[in-house]
């Protein structure tokens, strides 16, 4: 039967128009059920509080939980593949920071291309991380640590969370800043690298704001100095690493990524609620109790920013020369 070609369009227009209302439809459902957020680093970590905080503020904005998983290992490549197998629907979401940005150039043979395989959909936080050493370490300012450092080659262990972390990149930038000698002990994650600095097995961490701030002021860890270019609000008469080594910055930045094919719709609307805890003023007392400032920006803005962010670490990796482990 030959239809009218006036009610042929008609169906032609709503068979294009379908796709378009079912995905409406399903961001207007969203969440349905829980959502999962995989976090590649060990619990108690920045990446992990970060991601629990947030996660509480979706659960209780949109009726669902919203349940942090942690799949520690390989940097937060395991995390990162288990997302990207994930079906693109918005249940399953990525702690995405830093060594995301690093792993791009730090390693050969990853299995996927983050910028290409992961959307951005909103940022957390972007924050300084902190120069800390056990309270019975000599040095109390940035010039005594440099010196000891010299006098001392070989004696000052370097914590980090991971190859490829922020607190891994700040001090690698620091060693190449000063020429001076640190070794580089990998933990998994912030919370046992913090544990072995307590307890004197490793010298210096360029700590994440967050899980370290309380040792500060409880006086069981020094703060030497913070890796931003400007002081941070919660550590005000800590100095910057700037003020002794000028041109150093680094910057630990945290947010939520998705599949690259999670709907637009889905997308913005979590960037919206994201975006509306980080202005509301409990969950900026938090943030600010935790040490990090809130980093509202849309989800075309973070992608450029990850980009721009790739391009920084690869430059310091090739130029110092930094190898995974």
């Amino acid at each position: 039967m030959k239809l009218p070609r006036r009610k042929f369009l008609h169906l032609a227009a709503g068979a294009i128009a379908l796709p378009s209302l079912t995905r409406l439809a399903s961001a207007l459902d969203y969440p349905s059920r829980p959502v999962r957020i995989i976090v590649g680093y060990a619990a108690g970590g920045a990446p992990d509080i970060l991601a629990r905080l947030m996660g509480q503020w979706l659960s209780d904005r949109l009726g669902q939980p919203f349940v942090v998983e942690n799949k520690p290992g390989a940097s937060g490549s395991i995390a990162i593949e288990t997302v990207i197998k994930a079906p693109a629907d918005g249940y399953t979401l990525l702690s995405v920071a830093v060594p995301d940005a690093v792993n791009a150039t730090l390693y050969q043979n990853l299995n996927y291309n983050f910028i290409r395989d992961i959307a951005p959909v909103a940022a957390t936080s972007r924050d300084p991380d902190v120069m800390v050493v056990n309270s019975s370490f000599p040095a109390k300012t940035v010039p005594e640590f440099i010196n000891f450092a010299r006098a001392n080659p070989g004696k000052i262990n370097m914590a980090s969370p991971g190859v490829g972390s922020s607190p891994h990149m700040a001090g690698e930038l620091f060693k190449f800043m000063t020429g001076i000698e640190m070794t580089h002990v990998a933990y998994r994650g912030s919370a046992p690298a913090l544990t072995d600095l307590l307890g004197g097995q490793v010298q210096v961490y360029f700590a994440p704001i967050s899980p370290s701030l309380a040792y500060v002021r409880a006086g069981k860890l020094r703060a030497l100095a913070v890796t931003t270019a400007a002081r941070a609000d919660a550590l005000p008469e800590i100095p910057t690493v700037a003020d002794f080594v000028p041109g150093y910055e680094v910057s630990a930045w945290f947010g939520t990524g998705a599949p690259k094919k999670t709907p637009t719709e889905i997308i913005n609307r979590l960037n919206n609620e994201i975006n509306a805890g980080l202005v509301d003023p409990k969950l900026k007392a938090r943030l600010a109790d935790l040490g990090s400032s809130a980093f509202v920006i849309s989800p075309a803005d973070f992608g450029k920013f990850i980009a721009d962010e790739t391009e920084k670490w690869a430059k310091v990796i090739k130029f110092a020369n930094i190898k995974p482990e």
